[in-house]
């Protein structure tokens, strides 16, 4: 069982996050958060006829399982993801975004790691934690995440431009480089 609720559905540049693995293959896939494009809450379950036979009706239910326009606005979402070719868009911006953070000169950055637009700047111990800079970052007007109190997360939407993440990227240099 894979849980892709904030990996899947091409935030790491693969529709699936277990996709990078080629060995790996998912009896069950959990899907949620971009299965709306963001507009509406919706989640689901994919899984092998085999892994699901395991339910007889009437053994699981879901308060807002089955919603119409949950469902239309999913498919919508779906059909967007693949005709504006979201997918390989993370993937490339990823890269790019990556990249021009690995130029940046900072003693706190230990080291930049990430998979499509999925990205996390980790620093080092002494640097005192991941959530100074984040505030920091939304004092220049650029939201992140900070995650196990020294990793700076990134994942900005898949439409994102190249012209963003420059702008961006310029916030994140200021910053990693005038932070003592």
């Amino acid at each position: 069982m894979f849980d892709e609720i904030q990996t899947g559905l091409g935030r790491t540049g693969k529709m699936f996050a277990y996709q990078h693995d080629p060995g790996a293959q998912p009896d069950i896939l959990i899907l949620g958060k971009a299965l709306s494009g963001g507009f509406y809450p919706v989640s689901a379950i994919v899984a092998k006829r085999e892994a699901l036979e395991v339910f007889q009706p009437g053994h699981h239910g879901s308060t807002f399982g089955g919603n119409p326009l949950a469902c239309a606005i999913a498919r919508e979402a779906l059909r967007v993801l693949i005709d504006e070719n979201l997918v390989q868009r993370s993937a490339e911006a990823g890269n790019y975004f990556q990249e021009k953070l690995r130029t940046i000169k900072s003693k706190h950055i230990k080291e930049v790691r990430g998979r499509g637009l999925l990205i996390g700047l980790e620093l080092w111990p002494q640097a005192g934690g991941a959530r100074r800079f984040c505030e920091a970052l939304k004092d220049e007007k650029l939201l992140c995440k900070e995650t196990h109190d020294h990793v700076i997360r990134f994942a900005p939407p898949l439409v994102i431009s190249r012209e963003e993440l420059d702008w961006a990227f310029e916030r994140v240099k200021k910053v990693m480089e005038s932070l003592s």
